[in-house]
């Protein structure tokens, strides 16, 4: 009998890992199937996406920018009011109805309409540091204009910020602050603000034409008499 044993034990060890391989093959077999359907889906799901991007997205954009095209044709016409409506009419999500929005709220602006203009200006998306800051500078001149004072103020910090050490624009935006809080009788940090710009900006001043000393000393007159 332990003879017999002996014998069967190889078998017994052969027919073990037999009947493993053959489980392995059979969940193989039956995973076939599942990564099949998992593959199916997949490429389901790119031609999906695909044909989305290159049959929605590329039209949309297409179309987007032949419409602004025509826009910025009747803004060089002089007809501003078709030109904001074509502006207006511009598909969102890329950047020629980007571009469309800016334009929108220059027109609004220009009319007066600055509420209109501000909310224009809240969908567009300032990613180039010299549109950006210019754009940006516009909010805080509509916010002037709404008499909302602290707002305009964060607009030019902003503008600042992000304006790249933009040497025309950062002052350009630092004169436009200062006349705020001058307004508000902050003619103390007014005056901090011309002393900067004429410490680090004398081209600004000069090329444009700026008497900083006559604002500063304003400045300082007025910071002192309160």
């Amino acid at each position: 009998m332990a003879k017999q044993d002996k014998k069967q034990a190889p078998r017994t060890t052969i027919d073990e890992l037999n009947e493993k391989l053959s489980n392995a093959e059979q969940r193989v077999e039956g995973n076939k199937k599942i990564i099949t359907w998992a593959v199916i889906g997949i490429l389901a799901l790119a031609g999906i996406g695909l044909w989305a991007y290159y049959g929605v997205y590329q039209k949309n954009i297409e179309e987007s920018k032949e419409a602004i095209g025509l826009a910025d044709m009747q803004l060089m016409a002089g007809n501003d009011s078709l030109a904001l409506k074509q502006y207006q009419a511009v598909e969102h999500g890329n950047k020629f109805a980007n571009r469309a929005k800016l334009e929108e709220a220059i027109i609004l602006y220009r009319q007066g309409k600055n509420a209109e203009a501000l909310a224009a200006l809240d969908e567009y998306s300032d990613e180039e540091s010299l549109i950006g800051t210019l754009a940006m500078t516009m909010k805080g001149d509509c916010n002037v204009n709404l008499k909302k004072l602290d707002e305009a103020i964060a607009c030019y910090d902003k503008a600042i910020s992000v304006a790249d050490g933009n040497e025309l624009l950062i002052p350009y935006a630092m004169t436009k602050k200062a006349t705020v809080l001058s307004s508000q009788n902050k003619h103390k940090e007014a005056a901090a603000i011309y002393e900067e710009i004429k410490t680090k900006y004398p081209e600004f001043t000069s090329s444009n034409r700026i008497d900083i000393n006559m604002l500063l000393d304003r400045e300082n007159f007025r910071a002192k008499s309160k």
